[in-house]
């Protein structure tokens, strides 16, 4: 087996032992303490005892949100529904720093909440299969924190997952009103994020003909249950999908 060639150095994981299972945990610790002993001969004990790749030990070494970032691009093709999961991701990490929650916490929980839409969509709306079962499962087998995994199913209503902290209604509250902010930016002439403000999302959401599948009775009711005015969830979505208009497409363009 291939030796280590550079440290590994500790990551965000050896820090929050409550979102993975005992086992995810033991290795990262594991990890982390051989290599910044340095000792070649215990190294390759662990290489041995462990048996992972490099890669996948990598893998658990690096933040939450980047790890959720990389099952998202392993369960998504779909470059729409990857870019509603980052705009999700944005919008949860922003309401997170505002009332001092974790933010890479939350940010992986919008980057995962929709991981198996793709593949399992669940246009019956079973409560027992299909989207967001299925990839709730497959996170729990994987060690994901039963917190994160509660609040995935809670964001859809025929799960029977009540929403009881804010991380779950945060999530509610967003999910929709984040694509509905999206398609709003995409029909602006410059198609930028940056020319979206409250009073073009409130315009839209009257209008019955534009994004007909975005429920407005899901936005308004998300903002109730959060305990916040609609008008201040709507402008901290913006100005978070605002932070990453490079990577959702929605800089805008010469025109």
């Amino acid at each position: 087996m291939a030796e280590v060639t550079e440290p590994i150095v500790p990551g965000v994981i050896a820090m929050r032992p409550k979102v993975h299972s005992r086992q995810s945990r033991e290795l990262t610790f594991v990890i982390c303490s051989v290599c910044l002993d340095g000792n070649a001969r215990r190294r390759r004990f662990q290489r041995r005892r462990v048996g992972r790749s490099l890669i996948h030990r990598r893998f658990f070494c690096m933040a939450l949100a980047d790890r959720a970032l990389t099952i998202l691009h392993e369960w998504v093709r779909s470059e729409s529904l990857r870019k509603h999961c980052y705009a999700v991701a944005d919008s949860m990490k922003h309401f997170a720093k505002l009332i001092g929650e974790d933010a890479d916490f939350w940010e992986s929980v919008g980057l995962l909440h929709d991981m198996d839409y793709e593949r399992h969509p669940n246009l019956e709306q079973s409560s027992t299969e299909g989207h967001p079962v299925v990839g709730v499962a497959w996170l729990r087998q994987n060690g994901w924190s039963e917190e994160i995994c509660r609040a995935i199913l809670s964001h859809a209503d025929y799960s029977g997952v009540t929403r009881e902290t804010p991380l779950e209604k945060t999530l509610y509250a967003v999910d929709e009103l984040s694509g509905f902010v999206i398609a709003v930016a995409l029909v602006r002439p410059t198609k930028s994020i940056h020319e979206v403000d409250l009073a073009a999302v409130k315009k839209k959401m009257k209008d019955k003909a534009f994004a007909r599948a975005v429920n407005r009775e899901d936005i308004v009711r998300g903002a109730q249950e959060l305990g916040m005015p609609l008008e201040d969830v709507i402008a901290n979505v913006i100005t978070a999908l605002q932070s990453d208009a490079a990577r959702l497409g929605l800089a805008g363009i010469a025109h």
